[in-house]
């Protein structure tokens, strides 16, 4: 499960990705892409598209 990571200064926040979470996103990516012919529709196909990943409580 993903863990979020506050900073030290409070601007930004680090997502730590368990293997099982990077697979996970690999895979929706392909689930997602797999039809797309270029680099245009992949990126028109991810902007319609939200990935969630669950948080380590």
């Amino acid at each position: 499960m993903a863990r979020i990571i506050d900073s030290i200064d409070g601007k930004r926040k680090m997502i730590k990705l368990s293997t099982d979470d990077i697979i996970s996103v690999i895979r929706e990516y392909q689930n997602i892409t797999h039809n797309c012919g270029s680099f245009s529709d992949i990126r028109s196909a991810l902007s319609d598209t939200v990935i969630f990943i669950p948080e380590d409580l």
